[in-house]
């Protein structure tokens, strides 16, 4: 039975020592592997001029002439004007969209399949043009993004995936769409970690420098995450909960075992 007592004591210690330990990790950043220079490729890109077609894009494609029933059965067909994502959201009826398949590609009626991943718009524009040209004269094609989403997280106030419904929208749009930065977010702590067929590229923004609106990622792209990281407040405030939280568990439970022992130990003296 001492034996025993003795077991249960080590395991005990053995707990709260492996709580001690957990308590010190900081869980509140993001990204923390990230090296501290200003900016770093992952590997480096060269930015485009443009937005780059990717795939789940959802793109509006438009096509008249001077003769518009020539050009009618190239078009899609109105469709449900809810926005892609929220089917209570309505507008004004419009051709249906296309979004950009797996295999980066979409389909017109007519034409057929397209490939437009890793093109601009004007690049499938010209596309879609040199093929209907040869049944009808000077067409008119209009490629464009019906939307697209940015994540933002870490110090701001609505965290949130963000859609975008124009092709300016730059991180200073992103948190105005969140509510601005918390009192606790860094100010020249803002991240932007974007994605392509090349690679994955990060680029750190410091809003407190008016050298914010040259910078490559001012503007944001399709799937672009913005991350505001917390100032030396939150996080000593966060360790203090954590600490906090740690002692009150740890005196429950060194409570909870000295019961235990207690009884263990009246239970042997009666024996």
């Amino acid at each position: 039975m001492k034996n025993s007592i003795l077991a249960l004591l080590v395991g005990l210690i053995g707990l709260i020592a492996g709580g001690c330990s957990s308590s010190k990790d900081n869980n509140l950043a993001y990204f923390k592997n990230l090296p501290a220079d200003v900016t770093g490729g992952l590997p480096a890109v060269s930015a485009p001029a443009e937005i780059i077609i990717a795939v789940d894009d959802e793109l509006m494609v438009t096509i008249t002439s001077s003769a518009p029933e020539a050009t009618a059965m190239f078009n899609a067909p109105l469709s449900n004007p809810s926005t892609r994502g929220d089917g209570t959201v309505q507008g004004s009826p419009r051709l249906m969209t296309h979004i950009v398949d797996r295999d980066g590609q979409i389909e017109l009626p007519l034409l057929g399949r397209i490939a437009v991943a890793g093109k601009t718009t004007a690049e499938v524009e010209r596309i879609i043009r040199e093929r209907i040209a040869t049944t009808v004269r000077d067409p008119y094609v209009s490629v464009q993004m019906a939307g697209f989403y940015v994540n933002v997280m870490g110090e701001v106030k609505q965290p949130q995936r963000v859609r975008v419904d124009r092709r300016e929208f730059s991180v200073l749009d992103a948190l105005a769409a969140c509510g601005d930065l918390t009192e606790f977010g860094l100010r020249d702590g803002v991240v932007v970690i974007r994605r392509d067929a090349n690679g994955t590229t990060y680029h750190r923004i410091n809003l407190s420098d008016t050298n914010l609106f040259t910078q490559p990622a001012f503007y944001l792209r399709q799937n672009d995450v913005v991350y505001v990281a917390p100032n030396n407040i939150r996080i000593d405030n966060s360790k203090y909960n954590q600490n906090n939280a740690f002692k009150l568990s740890m005196v429950s439970t060194i409570t909870g075992a000295v019961s235990v022992i207690v009884s263990l130990v009246i239970a042997l003296a009666v024996r």
